[in-house]
């Protein structure tokens, strides 16, 4: 029996569990060999077992990889190993500090999974010559642990995100338990700081938990870390004050830290399932936890490497952090430390003479799926099921005659997601498949029918001033971009499904992290051991367009030109124009799997132009021709084409389609909506690509095109590049104008008014038509009157206000 003391945020309690010695010593050489295996990973390129003297040809001519925090690592994986045989827990492991990627590598190998996923990768020299061989190599793998590493949910480059990964994987999967490793320097990004609040929506009842590592070495790459410097007090408030029950275990001795890890690991277990045990009871109140365990690990920075080199200290500094010694081929004495380091770990004591672990240390790995690196948690299409989507007719909004009926275009999507709610949830504890995440915006962005459902999640007392906030709520409201799209992505990569909805502009606020996710699954895609995963689902709302109680910061649909240049596998940008398209769009983004799906719809009352069948057959489509709306004959080509993308810019080219019917009628008019962007790049671009005869039905081969569209308009060029004459195309978009305004001065103030692209019609069209000019003054003396009433009356002129396609 062993006694460990650790001290918490505001008591000091003694844990015992029994920790034999020689299950220490055993754990000690399984960390020794991935240690060994780490440093191999960082250095050679051939003899990967010493089993000959070491050579300078054995040793790799560039040295990439980071040894600093990989001990660290490989000692908690050590003994969650442990913990997982002793207890029979599921447990994903996901590293913050990822540039561990060799330890999580060496790791999976030793348990076996990286053969399974990788055969030649096998256990025997030959195998452990292509696991050093390919790290950091070319045609090899990352230093990173992201997507190709099995067990992973987490790409470790993205600096701020694990534990808001963590949470999303824990989230509906009540016995689930994610061990995320916190590392020092990525505690100080602000990401990272929001989701220490995890405990105030983790649900004991029906979630899993998440345990918390944070792994203070105390330096990143070049300097010391805030909380490494911190002191004990200090880093236990800073967790207290979030909802943890933080313990600190600290030390340089192998023997004497893993000791009081694993007492540490073996409570926090302990601590966990009592908290779930207590809500599970089916007690009238549900205990609800007031602290979950985390755990502060102080450990040297490149624990067993070398301590010192050339009379510098190296060991416990911001030395090790990448690769200890550079000159191993250059510098002999440099070569002899680093024979010197991997001959310390013995690896003649853990692998046998075919190269494979010993079978003692082959033991310490659990069995089959519990094993971290083949856990179907970290590879979440294998638990995926099929979302149940009711039929869409109950929430179409009836449109008898085009352009005539208001609605909110997301109001019926709202509606959908409720009853995607009610028929995708768990009876016997509420858990369930689905969840929206909104920072504080689901009201507000239409979608308020999903509370019919659910309510907003929060695990505090409830005021009776509250409105459907409860512990049991499965809408996930955070006001953090981060934490939302980090739960979402955690959730839809342990298996489940999910709809990220944010206001636009701010949607930038995680930008990094929808780009991090389409790289994600761009690589899932060439590994065949990746299953599919429901797609990433943004609604892009509350729009630049629309400024009714906001300003100039709340414009920006940057996020659409951050997307398309994306993996074309993988991204798709949609436009539905109105309540019926936003239906269908949203019906085949949630079907969808492995894709980044933007869906851009503004959350405000617009005309509505197509029924549910229409709608369907529109964006099945990608884009039409509405022929109701042009006034070309079929006996020749338009005169010019009027185009849009977006609800907004719908509007506006049915405005002046309606302007040039009216005042020049000979003029040949063609009216195109756009709802798939990326149909416009050419199909060897893109899947979606429009085909080139498909793409001159709608845009012809040579007639000048108007193009109003939702967002940047160097965003539609881009993706007209290499289709005939794109120089005809002119578009007119967003273009960093507005303020406080009305609806209608936003286009104008953009020069995307109907009056503009009626301007821009008659000058592009093939022929100037009788009664150009006196339509030229009618769109100039409207805009002129227009600047003038909005200022006298702050709203729009009544035949704006006023407009249908009727008349």
């Amino acid at each position: 029996m062993q006694q460990t003391t650790t001290s918490t945020g505001t008591t000091t309690t003694t844990t015992a569990s029994a920790y034999e010695e020689h299950e220490r010593d055993l754990d000690l050489r399984w960390w020794a060999a991935a240690n060994y295996l780490t440093a191999a990973q960082i250095y050679l390129q051939d003899n990967p077992l010493l089993r000959e003297p070491l050579s300078v040809e054995d040793i790799k001519p560039r040295l990439l990889g980071h040894w600093g925090t990989s001990p660290g690592l490989s000692m908690i994986y050590t003994l969650l190993n442990r913990l997982i045989r002793d207890t029979g827990a599921d447990c994903v492991y996901v590293a913050g500090p990822g540039h561990g990627g060799p330890a999580l590598l060496a790791n999976a190998y030793l348990e076996g999974t990286y053969g399974e996923a990788y055969p030649a990768v096998s256990a025997d020299v030959a195998g452990l010559t292509r696991l050093v061989r390919q790290f950091s190599t070319p045609g090899g793998v990352p230093s990173h642990v992201g997507v190709q590493t099995p067990g992973s949910i987490h790409e470790g480059g993205e600096l701020g995100y694990s534990l808001a990964h963590a949470a999303g994987a824990a989230f509906d999967h009540p016995d689930l338990i994610v061990a995320c490793v916190v590392g020092d320097g990525e505690a100080e990004t602000g990401p990272l700081a929001g989701s220490w609040k995890i405990p105030a929506f983790l649900n004991a009842r029906r979630d899993g938990a998440v345990l918390p590592i944070l792994h203070l070495n105390g330096y990143k790459i070049a300097g010391p870390t805030v909380l490494g410097r911190a002191d004990d007090t200090d880093v236990l408030g800073l967790l207290t004050a979030q909802g943890w029950d933080p313990v600190v275990v600290a030390g340089d001795d192998p023997a004497a830290v893993f000791t009081d890890l694993h007492h540490a690991l073996t409570a926090a277990h302990d601590r966990i399932r009592d908290n779930q045990r207590r809500a599970r009871t089916g007690s009238a109140e549900p205990f609800r936890p007031v602290r979950w365990p985390a755990i502060v690990l102080r450990t040297p920075k490149g624990w067993t490497g070398p301590k010192v080199v050339d009379g510098v200290v190296v060991e416990g500094t911001f030395r090790a952090h990448q690769v200890p010694l550079t000159l191993v081929r250059e510098d002999v004495g440099h070569f002899r430390l680093l024979e010197r380091w991997l001959r310390s770990y013995a690896p003649e004591t853990l692998f046998d003479a075919t190269g494979r672990l010993v079978p003692e240390l082959r033991a310490l790995a659990p069995a089959g799926d519990k094993r971290m690196s083949a856990s179907p948690y970290a590879n979440g299409g294998r638990l995926l099921h099929r979302l149940d989507i009711p039929a869409l007719a109950p929430y179409a909004v009836s449109v008898p005659t085009p352009g005539v009926v208001h609605h909110g275009n997301t109001r019926p999507f709202g509606e959908l997601l409720r009853d995607v709610y009610r028929a995708n949830t768990r009876e016997s504890d509420g858990g369930g498949t689905f969840r929206l995440f909104c920072p504080d915006e689901t009201a507000s962005n239409r979608l308020g029918a999903v509370f019919e459902a659910t309510d907003r999640c929060l695990q505090a007392p409830i005021l009776t001033t509250d409105d459907h906030v409860s512990p049991e709520g499965r809408v996930m409201e955070v006001l953090s971009e981060h934490l939302c799209q980090g739960w979402l992505e955690g959730y839809l990569l342990s298996g489940r499904h999910g709809v990220f909805a944010t206001y636009e502009a701010f949607a930038m606020v995680s930008a990094s992290m929808l780009i991090q996710h389409a790289k994600w699954l761009q690589h899932a895609a060439d590994l065949p051991w990746r299953r599919s995963i429901a797609s990433l689902n943004v609604l892009l709302t509350s729009t630049c367009w629309r400024n009714d109680n906001n300003g100039f910061s709340h414009q920006g649909p940057g996020l659409i030109d951050i997307a398309i240049p994306l993996a074309p596998a993988v991204v798709r940008v949609w436009f539905p124009p109105d309540a019926n398209t936003t239906l269908s769009v949203a019906e085949h983004c949630l079907r969808s799997r492995d894709h980044v799906n933007l869906i851009v719809a503004d959350k405000q009352e617009h005309l509505q132009y197509l029924d549910l069948e229409e709608a369907a057959a529109h964006c099945a489509a990608g884009a039409s021709t509405w022929d109701w709306a042009g006034t070309e004959t079929a006996d020749g080509e338009p005169d010019i084409v009027l185009a849009a993308a977006g609800d907004v810019p719908t509007l506006e080219v049915l405005a002046a389609a309606r302007l040039l019917r009216d005042h020049v009628p000979y003029l040949r008019v063609r009216v195109v909506n756009v709802v798939d962007l990326m149909g416009l790049l050419p199909p060897a671009d893109h899947p979606h690509g429009f085909g080139e005869r498909k793409f001159e039905r709608l845009f012809t081969a040579a007639t000048d095109v108007v193009f109003a569209f939702h967002g940047y308009p160097r965003a539609v060029h881009q993706l007209l590049h290499g289709r005939p004459e794109p120089g005809r195309f002119h578009v007119r978009g967003y273009t960093e104008q507005g303020t406080t305004t009305t609806p209608f001065d936003m286009v104008v103030l953009n020069r995307m008014s109907r009056y503009h692209l009626a301007l821009e019609a008659l000058r592009r069209s093939a022929r100037v038509p009788e009664g150009g000019a006196t339509l030229a003054e009618h769109c100039h003396a409207m805009l002129t009157r227009h600047h003038g009433y909005i200022r006298e009356h702050f709203e729009d002129m009544p035949e704006i206000r006023g407009w249908t396609w009727a008349g």
